[in-house]
């Protein structure tokens, strides 16, 4: 008979692991829930001879324990640890974050937490009779912390983009406010992500030219877009008729709704967008 302590001083966890060896499906094997004065337990008695599908079976256990139950508590002290200097919110944010990369790349991931974790614990059980969970999630998860810092740092990396960006197109929305209109109509025509300028008179405007004199680029990339963007922000345009060749809203196009605001008309089907769709589909 091989025996094994699994040592923990928190009630939900304890009540989990009990819950889950009832209903598990490893044969021969008994369990008893105690509590002493320091911490609560539960003991684990295996009758069987297959001791390595023994500890494979309550390793994944653990290990379930782990990504479902404890993963967001592990998420948000890393958090508070390495990146202190976000607020409450901000690290709520980042959080969120987080879960979005986690699914976004669900198995992969899971599979390399999973991996990480049952090595960890298998290895452990193999060697000991008892196991204190608080310490041993303290001291031995270190690669699967580590796993998680990666994340963590990704969305991290995310939300400064984000943020950024977004108080970049504050500065941007002030900066308009506090001008005059210069031009009482522009039209963009847009295409899988080209851009064409032009006046009130349909006449084409050469937006390249205005390389050298771009003053209101950031760090932020819309790639052969920002200048275009440089320019709008120049001409400041009383109404901005954004015509999407292709009827799709991009970042770009976004950006541009987001700057501009109430100056800005969409278009799909009228006169100008038809006479461009008819020159891109004659190049074509």
């Amino acid at each position: 008979m091989k025996s094994l302590c699994i040592k923990t001083n928190n009630s939900n966890i304890l009540d989990y692991l009990y819950n889950e060896l009832k209903y598990c499906d490893i044969k021969d094997i008994c369990f008893s829930k105690n509590q002493f004065k320091y911490y609560k337990n539960i003991i684990i008695h295996y009758l069987g001879n297959n001791y390595n599908y023994f500890v494979y079976k309550i390793s994944s256990l653990l290990t379930f324990l782990v990504v479902d139950e404890l993963e967001d508590d592990f998420i948000k002290k890393i958090l508070l640890q390495n990146y202190f200097y976000f607020d409450i919110n901000e690290r709520n944010k980042i959080t969120e974050i987080c879960y979005d990369i986690i699914t976004d790349n669900y198995y992969n991931i899971f599979d390399k937490k999973f991996n990480i974790l049952l090595d960890d614990f298998s290895s452990y059980i193999i060697e000991n009779k008892s196991i204190f969970l608080d310490g041993f999630f303290n001291f031995r998860v270190i690669n699967y912390k580590s796993l998680l810092n990666e994340i963590i740092k990704e969305a991290v990396n995310m939300y400064v983009v984000e943020k950024e960006y977004l108080e970049f197109i504050s500065l941007l929305k002030l900066y308009i406010a506090s001008q005059e209109s210069k031009n009482a109509v522009i039209h963009l025509i847009y295409s899988n992500s080209d851009s064409i300028l032009l006046d009130q008179n349909k006449s084409i405007i050469d937006a390249t030219e205005h390389f050298n004199k771009a003053k209101f680029l950031s760090d932020i990339s819309f790639s052969s877009n920002d200048y275009v963007l440089n320019f709008l922000l120049s001409l400041l345009p009383k109404k901005l008729y954004i015509h999407l060749i292709d009827k799709e809203i991009d970042d770009f196009i976004n950006t541009l709704i987001l700057i501009f605001d109430k100056k800005v008309e969409l278009c799909i089907d009228c006169n100008i967008c038809k006479v461009y769709k008819n020159t891109i589909s004659s190049k074509i």
